[in-house]
């Protein structure tokens, strides 16, 4: 007979959040996720979604974890790929999503979402895969986020569009060129210009 908590613990530790389905599966009831809730050996993150305990403050990664439990096909963007891709000092406590403009805007309880619409090629360009938590997840690359950010400074803010920018040309971690063609595929070449011009 196998023991519930061990079995939990063990694929927790190994995936980082885990959807309930995941635990049935490993011979875990759903009778006993709620008691081991109960007894505190597990956190329940969000309906279905359930993780260790870690103290009251719950790591960021958790959150972009939960997401993309519940939402497989997620695109990570703007605030949520600048901090994975260590581009920002922002740490935003909601997760960033790109959908398009007709898909159906997801929703849960935890975390928040800030869902953006993109249309046209703009939605899937520069899209990237980053492994998190042992779970393949997709995010726009850097250059990709760093006009995405200038395409919503008004969600954003242009200083932090600013400080992408000055970030990954500091980094490196892309080139002038990725920079151009995401500027034009964000139709933000001509905004993006003077700065670029400035800091490269």
């Amino acid at each position: 007979m196998i023991d519930p908590a061990a079995t939990a613990k063990a694929l927790i530790r190994r995936k980082g959040a885990v959807r309930s389905r995941e635990l049935v599966e490993a011979g875990v009831a759903r009778a006993q996720l709620s008691r081991l809730v109960a007894a505190g050996e597990l956190v329940r993150l969000s309906r279905g979604v359930y993780s260790l305990p870690g103290g009251a403050k719950l790591d960021a990664d958790e959150g972009v974890l939960v997401v993309a439990e519940r939402i497989p096909d997620v695109r990570l963007c703007l605030l949520t790929a600048l901090r994975l891709h260590g581009l920002t000092t922002q740490a935003p406590f909601e997760v960033w999503i790109a959908i398009g403009n007709k898909d159906r805007a997801p929703r849960q309880d935890w975390p928040l979402l800030r869902i953006v619409r993109f249309s046209g090629e703009a939605l899937d360009a520069g899209l990237e895969t980053r492994i998190i938590g042992g779970r393949s997840l997709r995010v726009t690359n850097a250059a990709k986020t760093v006009a995405d950010c200038f395409k919503f400074r008004n969600l954003v803010g242009l200083d932090v569009a600013i400080e992408a920018l000055r970030e990954v040309l500091r980094s490196r971690v892309t080139t002038v060129d990725e920079l151009w063609k995401y500027a034009r595929i964000c139709r933000v070449a001509k905004l993006m210009r003077p700065y670029l011009e400035a800091l490269a």
